[in-house]
């Protein structure tokens, strides 16, 4: 391992107090099949990019329980287990999958505990220390949700609790029940809607998930790329560095089924962005970007 190409370049957070890992982190949806369905076309490579990760400092791996679903999450137990100390694999539950491009809510207690006996199960793992609810089910009492992760949480088959897709309202009710490690949004240089929930956890000792770091438009395309070509990067790594620049409270989860994209991005921490170049991206909103 070189310098230059180590998540360890991106620095740390502690999540809960008790966990620190590198503040790049990686996404494991994309190691499952055409929309996000069934196994990968190629497992053999899916097993070597989780492999690689971990090779090269990754210590924050994301899944859920729907990415296949259970496909990721099965990838993750086989490549990974037993893991190496300091890993940590956070997963989630609240989406089921009946089709190929289909998600439907169900956060229900009993789903939640049900799902998560699942991934502990596939993940091989006898506790998760990161378990997020996916997003709040409109069919089901969000503080029910809450009340049966705090539940699994006080039997030690949760470590901590965390969020995703949520409302600082959300964060703030799920808090006065459980205590609450990490949020994770949508966000990217063009795309802040969520800019109130990133401050939010900045001010409460929280990490913060982007997703979706490539923003959508022409606009922010072409910025991003004029970006790229001055540093001699790419687009992706320019977007992950701005994330890592951010704020000290990000933890950038991008995600590829490649060896090749996965060393792409892991480059990104060890990026010098100067700080004219930041100024210019974050200066691109979602107001001046026409999303496709």
């Amino acid at each position: 391992m070189t310098p230059s190409l180590t998540a360890a370049a991106a620095g740390t957070i502690t999540l809960g107090g008790d966990l620190t890992v590198n503040r790049l982190g990686y996404g494991a949806m994309r190691i499952t099949g055409k929309g996000i369905w069934g196994p990968p076309e190629n497992p053999a490579e899916a097993i070597r990019t989780l492999r690689r990760a971990v090779e090269l400092g990754v210590n924050f791996i994301d899944t859920a329980d729907s990415y296949g679903p259970n496909v990721s999450e099965e990838l993750i137990g086989e490549a990974l287990s037993p893991y190496k100390d300091g890993v940590v694999v956070a997963t989630k539950a609240g989406w089921q999958r009946p089709g190929p491009g289909q998600w439907t809510h169900n956060a229900s207690p009993q789903h939640l505990r049900e799902a998560l006996e699942g991934s502990l199960k596939r993940l091989r793992l006898p506790r998760i220390d990161v378990y997020q609810l996916h997003t709040p089910d409109l069919a089901v009492s969000f503080d029910a949700s809450m009340e049966a992760l705090a539940q699994l949480k006080e039997e030690g088959k949760i470590r901590h609790v965390a969020l995703s897709n949520v409302t600082r309202e959300h964060i703030e009710r799920a808090r006065k029940i459980v205590p609450i490690v990490s949020v994770q949004n949508r966000y990217s240089f063009a795309d802040r809607e969520w800019d109130y929930v990133l401050a939010y956890c900045e001010q409460n000792g929280m990490a913060f998930l982007p997703w979706a770091p490539l923003a959508g438009g022409r606009q922010a395309h072409e910025v991003l790329t004029s970006v790229a070509v001055k540093l001699n990067s790419t687009p992706q790594q320019v977007a992950i560095k701005w994330l890592l620049q951010r704020s000290h409270c990000t933890l950038p989860i991008p995600g590829t089924s490649s060896v090749n994209h996965l060393e792409q991005n892991i480059a990104a921490a060890s990026l010098e962005l100067p700080a004219a170049e930041f100024e210019l991206l974050s200066a691109v909103t979602p107001a001046h970007v026409s999303y496709r």
